[in-house]
């Protein structure tokens, strides 16, 4: 990746709709050009997708908490995610250093489906036990350009 491929990439987190031409203009290269990088950048996995960021809010979801799981021994990556993908709420699952086996990132649309789903993360096999946190207010969020 080269400071033009990062160019591109920062068009991109800024305005994820802009055209090939509008990101071209900002970095000067021909809109073919730009389509090019951009297709490389995804055949080698350094652009994953494309996406919507939207208002949690908008789902129904008003109470976002973070909740540490804690497993008896060992646990593989792949086990975790297993084990909470198919749960609708956990919309993020990080395997972590420290005390904690993994961190997961849970959106509700209130306390008591908030439960709900600490409830099921709990029914996890070996899950020895759960410490949560709810977020109160989110300040902000950096993108990764």
């Amino acid at each position: 990746m080269d400071d033009l491929d990062r160019a591109i990439l920062r068009c991109l987190l800024a305005d994820g709709r802009a055209t090939f031409h509008e990101i071209g203009r900002r970095v000067r290269l021909s809109p073919p050009a730009v389509k090019r990088r951009v297709d490389r950048m995804l055949a080698r996995g350094e652009i994953s997708h494309f996406t919507a960021v939207i208002d949690p809010g908008s789902l129904g979801w008003e109470v976002e908490a973070y909740v540490e799981i804690y497993y008896d021994g060992n646990v593989l990556k792949d086990e975790l995610a297993t084990s909470l993908a198919g749960i609708p709420q956990v919309v993020g699952v990080w395997n972590v250093s420290g005390d904690a086996d993994a961190l997961v990132h849970v959106m509700a649309g209130s306390i008591a489906e908030l439960e709900d789903t600490i409830e099921q993360i709990r029914r996890t096999d070996r899950l020895q036990r759960t410490r949560s946190a709810i977020v109160l207010s989110r300040l902000f969020e950096r993108s990764l350009g």
